[in-house]
């Protein structure tokens, strides 16, 4: 059965130490080449913009990482733990950084995803992102090969 969710009542707050732990092990169960605790921890140092979602309980449900370059902010990682895919939260992490853009003053957000991630694809064409440019061997892959990224690009 489908999950609903109030999203009212859903803890939406900023990314701290204390949840990168738990942040890593999302990462890790969603994504076949998943960013390290060092690529999270580096990009918190660094102030991007950086937010979590949780549950009622307090259970990570996803999180994005944003980072704002002159007046284009780009999407650095989304994540929505595989058990709550398919219910509208990659949707409202996709607004969240949207809007946090808009609040930076930025007029686009740039992001790249593989062309294997038809499932993340679908979701950034169906928000409005429209395809830009493609970036031979950007990403690592199974048995020492190397993915394409598409990047993308919506308008604020």
């Amino acid at each position: 059965m489908k999950q609903v969710w109030d999203l009212a009542r859903l803890n939406y707050e900023p990314m701290r130490q204390t949840d990168l732990a738990e942040v890593v092990q999302l990462e890790q169960s969603v994504y076949p080449h998943p960013w390290s605790m060092a690529n999270f921890v580096d990009s918190l140092s660094s102030n991007y913009e950086a937010w979590v979602l949780r549950d009622q309980e307090g259970g990570l449900l996803g999180y994005f990482l944003l980072m704002a370059i002159v007046d284009e902010a780009h999407l650095l990682n989304v994540a929505v733990s595989a058990e709550r895919q398919g219910q509208g939260l990659g949707r409202f992490l996709l607004n969240q950084a949207v809007a946090c853009a808009r609040g930076l003053g930025m007029e686009s957000v740039l992001l790249e995803v593989r062309p294997s991630n038809t499932r993340a694809l679908e979701i950034y064409e169906r928000y409005g992102f429209k395809h830009i440019g493609r970036r031979k061997g950007y990403y690592p892959a199974a048995d020492q090969q190397r993915e394409d990224a598409i990047v993308m690009r919506f308008g604020i």
